[in-house]
């Protein structure tokens, strides 16, 4: 049983490694932004700001942005179309 549960893991670790090459570093393709340059965009027409961290992160945080809409992370495509292509849509997540 531990031979067999030790085998899945292994499994498990390689296709994970394989779909993280896969993806690559992509953290340049996004626009990042500091707390200093959000503030000074709340509360602006042409921005949305969401709130897309798991249920569970946010339900147990006392720290939220006034504002903020409130999407779940997994459900990208769901939840997508409802913003503007025109308004600036920022995404946090800590």
């Amino acid at each position: 049983m531990k031979r067999m549960c030790l085998v899945a893991l292994g499994g498990f670790l390689a296709v994970l490694l394989a779909c993280h090459a896969s993806l690559g570093d992509r953290s340049g393709d996004v626009p990042r932004m500091t707390k200093e340059e959000l503030k000074s965009l709340l509360g602006k027409p042409d921005v949305a700001v969401v709130d897309v961290r798991s249920g569970g992160d946010w339900t147990g945080s006392s720290r939220k942005i006034a504002g903020a809409v409130r999407e779940e992370p997994g459900s990208v495509d769901s939840w997508a179309s409802k913003y503007p292509k025109a308004k600036a849509i920022v995404l946090y997540c800590s």
